[in-house]
C-alpha cells in the first residue's frame, strides 16, 4: 500500500478570507510557532506536491521507503535523477516569505519554527534552531554503519563514478525538480547509472537524510516538535496541506489544548476544521505585509 498523498476537501472548517489581520494580530502577540509546508518554497522555484502546478498533478509519484530500501533499482533511480535535482534545489534561493518568518524569528515574535521542507531555504534565509521535520537533502545517511555526510561530497563521488552523466544531464537541464529533489529521467539514462556505497563502511546503503513517504518521523524530533507547540501562543500554518499525519497531528495537538491555529495556504486544507482562521493568499505577500505591520 502507498502512504497517503492526496485527500478530498469536506468542507469543514471556518472559510477562507483574503484578509490578513488575523495573521497580523496573532503574530503581534508574540509567542508564535511556524509550521511550514512546501507552499513555502514554490516562491523560490521548488514546486509543492498538490498545488495547482504541484508534481503530483503532473504524475509525479514520490519514491516511498519501502521501494527505497526494497529495490536496488529503485535506488538506483532515484539517485540518477537526484544528481539533476539535487543540483537544482542548491540554485535555489529564500524567498520573501523565508525572509519574514526569519525577520519575525529576529524580532522574538516567532519563538520556533517546524518546517516539512527538506530545501534548507528557511535556515539560509536566516532563522535559527529550525526543527527539520522531515531532515535535510544536504546530507546523506548510511542505513548499514549511521553516518552521516554531506550531500555535496557524494555529488562528488557520483559525478566520478558516472563520468557520462554530464551528457545526460545536459540534455535533460530544462526538466523540471520535484519536491523530494529529483527529476524525471527516462530509463535508458538511468539503466547505467552506477550508485555508490558508503565510504566509511564501504558496503552501505546511502539514503538522504530525510523521511520518505512510508517512513516514520524519528520519535525524537517528534517529541522536540510537541514541546515546541505547547509553549506557543499561536500556530501559524504557513503553506501546508497538512495532507500527511507527520504535521496535521501538530495541529490537533494546539487545537486539543485550546491554542489558536491559523493557517495561510493557497487552497483548503485538512487542519481547516481546527483552524480559528484560514487566509488564502501568496505567502510571500502576506508574510511581507506581516512584517511591514509587526517591525517598528
Amino acid at each position: 500500500m502507498r502512504p497517503t498523498l492526496t485527500w478530498e476537501p469536506t468542507g469543514e472548517g471556518v472559510p477562507a478570507s483574503t484578509d490578513p489581520a488575523a495573521v497580523v494580530e496573532a503574530v503581534e502577540a508574540g509567542g508564535v510557532v511556524v509550521l511550514s509546508g512546501a507552499g513555502l518554497s514554490t516562491e523560490s522555484g521548488i514546486p509543492d506536491y498538490r498545488g495547482e502546478q504541484g508534481s503530483l498533478r503532473r504524475g509525479h509519484l514520490p519514491m516511498t521507503y519501502q521501494e527505497f530500501t526494497g529495490e536496488e533499482q529503485a535506488r538506483q533511480r532515484y539517485w540518477a535523477r537526484s544528481q539533476l535535482g539535487w543540483r537544482a534545489m542548491t540554485r535555489a534561493r529564500p524567498n520573501a516569505g523565508h525572509r519574514a518568518v526569519a525577520a519575525l524569528a529576529d524580532a522574538g515574535l516567532v519563538t520556533g519554527v517546524i518546517t516539512q521542507n527538506v530545501d534548507g531555504l528557511q535556515q539560509a534565509a536566516g532563522a535559527r534552531d529550525v526543527i527539520e521535520l522531515h531532515g535535510s537533502l544536504d546530507r546523506v545517511t548510511c542505513l548499514t554503519c549511521g553516518n552521516l555526510s554531506d550531500r555535496a561530497d557524494l555529488d562528488r563521488r557520483l559525478r566520478e563514478a558516472n563520468p557520462g552523466f554530464e551528457d545526460t544531464a545536459e540534455r535533460h537541464r530544462a526538466a523540471r525538480v520535484n519536491p523530494d529533489g529529483d527529476v524525471d529521467l527516462p530509463e535508458d539514462a538511468v539503466r547505467t547509472f552506477r550508485v555508490v556505497p558508503c565510504a566509511v563502511c564501504r558496503t552501505g546503503v546511502l539514503k538522504p537524510d530525510v523521511v520518505f513517504f512510508g517512513e516514520n518521523v524519528p520519535p525524537g524530533r517528534v517529541a522536540a516538535c510537541r514541546l515546541l507547540v505547547d509553549t506557543a501562543a499561536t500556530l501559524l500554518v504557513l503553506g501546508s496541506s497538512l495532507t500527511v499525519m507527520s504535521g496535521l497531528r501538530f495541529v490537533r495537538q494546539a487545537a486539543q489544548a485550546g491554542t489558536p491555529v491559523v493557517i495561510v495556504n493557497q487552497g483548503p486544507t485538512r487542519g481547516d476544521r481546527w483552524a480559528r482562521h484560514r487566509v488564502e493568499l501568496p505567502l510571500g505577500e502576506v508574510m511581507s505585509a506581516v512584517v511591514d505591520r509587526v517591525r517598528p
